[in-house]
């Protein structure tokens, strides 16, 4: 059971993308200050984008942690480093599948973030350089899957606002666990069996490709409710209607934490 994840055609933006642009209104700002990394030609570096791999990439180092809800959007592409004032290791778009880019910070220190990338490996990370063509934002939203009880749980701030049972990779493709993000919000151009999907910054580790897409994981809606609660996708989270919409209104960037 797998929803066609044909990324590159077919699709338009969602709502999700929209919702990330209207929560963030009242609270962006420029993380500003001196570029630290200004002066690099970041042309032929390679795009962190669900396609890509950025071999250099550190790993991330504190997967189970829900982090403090900042996100940032690339107003003009950045330049990605291995660490701070390291080499220049990717090159971060200000778009992703027809969304903005949005990515959760997970760390930072005077001058630099640390951001996950949608990129492989999973749990790619790296730095960027404080500078005015960053626009920062916070979201309260976390997203919970537990792959042992099949459950999704959605949080804001630290609160559950709602709870399913959802069907996960089975035993061949499982769902990767990790520390990742929603990354984009896509409708289809035709009738499937999914009205929205969500991608998010993870691959399968055990396909290369699902549904002819780069084995990208999504979160989206399944249309016969008996999956729900079983082990039977290609790794990707398959969701309850109510559960796809309550999702839909969770803005870009924020953190989805997947468990054992």
């Amino acid at each position: 059971m797998s929803v066609g994840l044909k990324f590159w055609a077919g699709v338009v933006p969602g709502a999700a993308a929209i919702a990330a642009m209207v929560t963030v209104a009242g609270c962006s700002g420029s993380h500003g200050g001196r570029a630290q990394g200004a002066g690099v030609d970041n042309s032929k570096l390679v795009e962190a984008t669900t396609d890509s791999t950025v071999l250099k990439a550190p790993l991330d180092g504190n997967s189970s942690k829900p982090g403090d809800g900042t996100v940032l959007h690339p107003n003009t592409p950045q330049t990605v480093y291995e660490r701070p004032g390291g080499a220049p290791i990717a090159r971060l778009p200000v778009t992703q599948l027809n969304s903005p880019t949005w990515t959760p910070v997970i760390a930072s220190q005077t001058g630099w973030h640390q951001v996950l990338l949608p990129s492989r490996p999973n749990g790619a990370t790296g730095w960027i350089a404080a500078n005015d063509s960053l626009q920062g934002a916070f979201t309260p939203y976390v997203v919970k899957v537990d792959l042992s009880d099949r459950r999704l749980i959605l949080l804001k701030s630290n609160k559950p606002t709602g709870s399913w049972k959802v069907a996960v990779g089975g035993a061949a493709t499982p769902t990767p666990v990790g520390r990742t993000f929603l990354l984009a919000s896509l409708k289809p151009s035709r009738p499937g069996p999914s009205p929205l999907i969500l991608p998010v910054g993870a691959h399968s580790q055990a396909r290369d490709t699902i549904g002819g897409g780069p084995g990208t994981v999504a979160l989206h809606g399944w249309p016969d409710r008996s999956v729900f609660g079983r082990a039977t996708t290609q790794g990707s989270v398959a969701v309850p209607e109510d559960a796809l919409k309550a999702l839909s209104l969770v803005p870009l960037g924020s953190l989805v934490l997947i468990s054992n």
